[in-house]
């Protein structure tokens, strides 16, 4: 059998992530390595639930084991997250990689090409220093004939998963979306958005019927706000400027901000300007909380941290091209590199923000082992 990856979040597991790997599985009958985000996902936010829970979940519809993609990445923009998404694929020696797309592969390739014309890269460039953020850009310098496919969010995430893919090696496979777009409100054959699932369980609402998670408990920022304002309104413009994903002297407008409010949502709003979009804002402002700098962020993934692996399917980890993580405190303890250590001492802090955000008993990294189903 032939190894695939999907790189994901589950934020939660829902029905439209298991007709995925189950089409993956029937057409391809690949064994399919999930590379999930952990605590914190892409969008800036604290995970519906563990990662745990979301491994379980993952491993008994389908997949065979889940990687965690480390918190640094994870908290990262579409270009980040997608190559180190990639690069734990190539790691893991998986020969193709299948996404979620509203358009087709085809015009999806198009695009990406593009992408690597110097003279698109230049006027993506100059839209950006003329205050427009990287969606925006993307659109103006690929014009009208690309502006539709652009628009669309799954789409962004998929041009960089082929651009990665084509630099590791890697068969880029996109499977269209199954009724439901990206954070559309609607619910349709027992498929939603991940977005919507998640309002229906922070809301009480019925949501059994749309994934085979049971969140009885669900994870909210708001339970670590008044950690992360503290971070904020005693953090220097100095500290900030070395945060992952902060330039043009955005620190000053966080800061400042950060004095003025005492809530999450009236910082975002106070520094947004067209040129951040809110993500990426959430985003500087989790990751000046768990200490996450641009310079971790630009280092390749150092190390594969298997969270679950279905029983008698150990033998897809030899061979790895990176060292695995898999008895937590050993293997944490002989990596080589600090920035290896670094970069897993903020899957550390984000574990324990999410022991805070959740109730019941904290869970401990070290001794939480690997699931096995």
């Amino acid at each position: 059998m032939s190894r695939a990856a999907v790189i994901c979040e589950f934020n939660p597991f829902h029905n439209g992530h298991k007709f995925l790997l189950e089409k993956i599985k029937a057409d391809y009958q690949d064994e399919v390595i999930c590379i999930m985000s952990g605590n914190f996902v892409q969008r800036g936010d604290i995970a519906i639930t563990d990662k745990y829970a979301r491994t379980k979940a993952a491993l008994e519809n389908g997949a065979d084991i889940v990687v965690e993609l480390p918190t640094v990445y994870a908290l990262s923009g579409a270009q980040t997250f997608a190559e180190s998404g990639v690069q734990l694929a190539a790691a893991m020696q998986c020969e193709r990689l299948y996404f979620g797309a509203e358009n087709s592969l085809n015009d999806l390739t198009e695009i990406a090409e593009l992408l690597e014309n110097k003279q698109i890269n230049d006027k993506i460039n100059e839209a950006m220093k003329s205050g427009q953020y990287y969606p925006k850009a993307l659109s103006i310098a690929l014009g009208e004939k690309h502006a539709d496919i652009i628009s669309k969010p799954n789409n962004i995430l998929a041009l960089e998963y082929i651009k990665a893919c084509r630099k590791y090696g890697i068969l880029p496979i996109a499977i269209p979306r199954k009724n439901v777009n990206h954070d559309e409100d609607i619910l349709l054959d027992g498929i939603a958005s991940a977005s919507k699932i998640r309002e229906l369980i922070v809301n009480g609402e019925p949501y059994k019927s749309l994934t085979p998670m049971e969140i009885t408990d669900p994870c909210q920022l708001k339970r670590i706000e008044s950690a992360i304002l503290y971070r904020l309104k005693t953090i220097t413009p100095e500290e900030l400027h070395y945060i992952a994903d902060v330039s043009e002297g955005i620190e000053y407008r966080i800061c400042e901000a950060a004095k003025q409010y005492n809530s999450l949502t009236e910082i975002y709003n106070a520094v947004k300007t067209k040129r951040y979009t809110m993500a990426r804002i959430r985003r500087i402002v989790l990751s000046s909380f768990l200490g996450i700098t641009a310079e971790m962020q630009s280092t390749p993934v150092p190390y594969l941290r298997i969270l679950g692996i279905r029983k008698g399917l150990e033998d897809l980890l030899r061979g790895a091209k990176l060292p695995l993580i898999v008895k937590v405190k050993a293997d944490y303890e002989n990596l080589n590199h600090i920035s290896a250590k670094e970069i897993f001492s903020a899957d550390l802090r984000a574990a324990e923000a999410m022991n805070i955000a959740r109730k019941g008993a904290p869970i401990n990294e070290f001794s939480a082992g690997v699931i096995k189903i």
